[in-house]
């Protein structure tokens, strides 16, 4: 893959508004794969303007037209080689955003197992013929609960639902075809991730479901205690680091997508109401099964490899939802 054409300019990036990215001078043809969720299509509105944007999505939630009329569409399953055979073909870069959900994980392991692992390997498989790069989607949920906070990229992998296993997996299976075939690829840790565009609420996050709730002027539900507390990333910043993954020359490393910063469940629901201004009650319910106390990501390893720089706090991401 030749270097430089999706090109990232990370010292720039801190210097600019949440609403904008690192320029680019473009010239890649880019498969986004996923590209109707909420990363993958903010990945494509930004992509677009300078590069040959395909994607590949089954659009069971959202509609293709919905997407920017110069992008190639693939409509499929990436379950399906015929059609990762056919999105992958003379691709530059891969940004692999489609998954399936935790709680899909629970209810259907095989069939998440398919989706999440087996395709992700077949996925592998394609790009290296192509000789393009892989930036994949991962997750904290490889990790499990904390053993120490933050975690780094080192802390113990004990994941408690199939999707974090099988995410482990697709994100051992990135290092190894790096290690073994070299392959670039670049696998990105996401935290909790938020923002406006979501096509299912199944897999909204808290943040989304809060937001809603408080907009309805209904209760706001929150699991357990609240004193929860995670590392919840807005979607501008996840996108920022897939476009320096796309062109650092640190592959075949794995590394968090956060903020370092924790909010606690029950403070996230007091921003919620102050942003909306709402008058709203919180209520509590029973804990979720499978769920960690804290989740707190350490990017040091990414801001000291490509410049990742989260600069979207919880209250400014909260408003351009409401902007948006």
């Amino acid at each position: 893959m030749e270097d430089g054409l999706l090109n990232t300019n990370a010292s720039q990036q801190t210097e600019q508004s949440h609403t904008d990215y690192p320029p680019q001078r473009g010239g890649q043809s880019v498969l986004v794969t996923g590209g109707a969720g909420l990363v993958g299509r903010t990945l494509i509105d930004t992509l677009v303007p300078d590069n040959d944007v395909r994607v590949l999505d089954h659009f069971e939630t959202t509609d293709p037209s919905e997407l920017p009329a110069d992008v190639e569409i693939v409509e499929g399953d990436v379950r399906d080689d015929d059609c990762l055979a056919e999105a992958t073909d003379g691709v530059d870069v891969v940004f692999h955003q489609a998954a399936t959900s935790i709680s899909h994980s629970t209810e259907h392991p095989t069939e998440s197992h398919a989706i999440n692992e087996r395709a992700t390997l077949d996925l592998l498989e394609h790009v290296r013929r192509e000789d393009a790069r892989l930036v994949l989607a991962s997750s904290a949920a490889i990790y499990g609960p904390a053993e120490r906070s933050p975690i780094d990229e080192t802390h113990r992998k004990a994941p408690m639902t199939p999707y974090g296993v099988q995410k482990l997996a697709a994100d051992e299976y990135a290092r190894l075809y790096h290690d073994l075939y070299g392959v670039e690829t670049v696998v990105l840790r996401y935290f909790n991730v938020y923002g406006k565009r979501h096509p299912n609420s199944k897999r909204s996050s808290v943040v989304n479901v809060f937001l809603e709730q408080a907009l309805d002027g209904t209760d706001l539900t929150i699991e357990g205690t609240g004193r929860q507390r995670r590392d919840f990333v807005h979607v501008r910043d996840v996108v920022r680091a897939n476009l320096l993954a796309a062109t650092t020359p640190h592959v075949g490393e794995a590394y968090n997508v956060g903020t370092g910063t924790p909010t606690s469940i029950r403070d996230l629901a007091s921003e919620v109401l102050d942003v909306v201004g709402s008058d709203a009650d919180v209520v509590h319910t029973d804990a979720r099964d499978a769920s960690v106390e804290e989740s707190l990501a350490d990017v040091s390893k990414a801001r000291d490899a490509f410049g990742y720089d989260p600069t979207v706090s919880i209250r400014d991401g909260l408003e351009a939802m409401l902007d948006e």
